[in-house]
Formats: structure tokens, C-alpha cells, sequence
């Protein structure tokens, strides 16, 4: 019986170089799902815990930010609350150029798993066709080759196919990674633009539009990041 590294060896050369790529992919799956199940897992709780305070006490709800500052949501939500004097529109303009740097982050091995799909199956293939060109050339075509011969040669054209089979199978595993990611980063393009308007729906209501129609502001300006409100 045939074990793997026998299979593998077989294979030819073109084997290592997918060999290399099937454990490039695996890293950056392995990587990615643990970035995105960190980031999934927690990344409601700080929605709710800074629009919350947001509401009451603009410190606050900063302060809670700083403390997810490790995670993407944190970052972006921390970007507004920092500003001093921000008006409505540098407060959007924070939003959107942070979520742009985050969503930046989020698809970090993108194009790696798109080169393993585009390469893999090419690199296979170039293992047959070398393969089948070494088995041909082995023939003795037109020499009355023995029955051994053409035995071998059958062998050998199986053999040679299996770089084709481990390329494909090496593309479709990173294919299905990638099409995971990018549904993930997908969604979260459209979680962050909600976040991101309630945050600024709850600025401009409670803090900067009554600032601006009380003729005597009981409480500070908005565009101060000091600014608390009693519940």
C-alpha cells in the first residue's frame, strides 16, 4: 500500500511548489478565522457599551472605545470621539477614513488566496504535461515495446495526473476561504456604515443640534470632547 509521501514523490516537482502554497493557505486561514472569530465575538458588546454611553457622556463612551482599540470596531469608533471641536462633518469624515483603513485590514491575505487559486491548477497541469512527456519519451515507439513497457507507461500517465488532481484540490480549499473572507468583509462593510451613522444620528441629536437652538446652553459646546450630559 502507497503511503501519502509516496503519492507526493510520485507527484514529480511541481508537488513541493504546491506543497509550499497548500501551507500558505492553510496559514492564512488559520490567521484569518481566528482574526474574524475574535472580531465577531465581541464586536456587538462595544457597539453597545459606547453608543450607549454616547448618549449620556461623550468621555465615557471614548473611554470604552480605547479599551477595544485592538479590534477594527473599536478603532472606528474611537476615531470621532477623539476629535477636538469636531463639527458634524469631521465627524462622518473620521468615520469614513477610518473604516476605509479597516476595511483595508480586513482584506489582508485576499490576494494571496486568489494567487493560490489562480496558480495552482496551472502549476498541476505543468506537472502532467512534464510528466506525460518523460512517460512518452520512455516508449520505444515503434520498437516492439514488451506488454511491461506499456504497463508502465499506463502507471505512469496515472501518476502523472495526480499533480493535476492535488493543484485543483489545492485551488478549491483557498477558493472556499476566499469566498468565506469575502462575505464576512462584505458584512461588516455594512455593519460599520450602520454603527457608524448611529453614532453620528446620537452626536448630532443629543449634543450638537440642541446645542446650536438653546439661546443659553445649560451645558458645554458639543464640538468639546469633555462634554457630559446628565441622564
Amino acid at each position: 500500500m502507497q503511503t501519502v509521501y509516496d503519492l507526493f514523490i510520485k507527484g514529480g516537482p511541481v508537488m513541493w511548489p504546491l506543497f509550499g502554497l497548500s501551507v500558505a493557505t492553510c496559514g492564512c486561514a488559520i490567521e484569518r478565522a481566528v482574526f474574524w472569530i475574535r472580531l465577531l465575538s465581541q464586536e456587538h458588546q462595544v457597539v453597545h457599551d459606547v453608543l450607549t454611553a454616547a448618549q449620556v457622556d461623550l468621555n465615557q463612551a471614548a473611554e470604552i472605545a480605547q479599551q477595544s482599540n485592538k479590534l477594527p470596531i473599536g478603532r472606528f469608533l474611537l476615531a470621532p470621539l477623539q476629535l477636538r471641536h469636531p463639527s458634524p462633518e469631521t465627524f462622518r469624515l473620521a468615520l469614513e477614513s477610518t473604516g476605509d483603513q479597516e476595511f483595508v485590514y480586513m482584506r489582508r491575505g485576499n490576494k494571496l488566496l486568489e494567487t493560490v487559486v489562480a496558480i495552482s491548477p496551472l502549476l498541476g497541469l505543468l506537472g502532467t504535461v512534464t510528466g506525460l512527456i518523460l512517460t512518452f519519451d520512455s516508449l520505444k515507439i515503434g520498437g516492439g515495446g514488451s506488454v511491461a513497457d506499456m504497463t508502465n507507461a499506463a502507471s505512469g500517465i496515472g501518476e502523472a495526473l495526480m499533480s493535476t488532481a492535488t493543484g485543483m484540490v489545492v485551488a478549491i480549499v483557498a477558493l472556499l476561504f476566499f469566498r468565506v473572507f469575502v462575505s464576512l468583509q462584505a458584512n461588516q462593510v455594512d455593519y460599520f456604515t450602520q454603527v457608524g451613522s448611529k453614532l453620528e444620528l446620537i452626536y448630532r441629536q443629543i449634543w450638537y443640534e440642541p446645542y446650536l437652538a438653546h439661546p443659553n446652553p445649560p451645558w458645554p459646546a458639543p464640538q468639546d470632547l469633555s462634554i457630559s450630559k446628565d441622564p
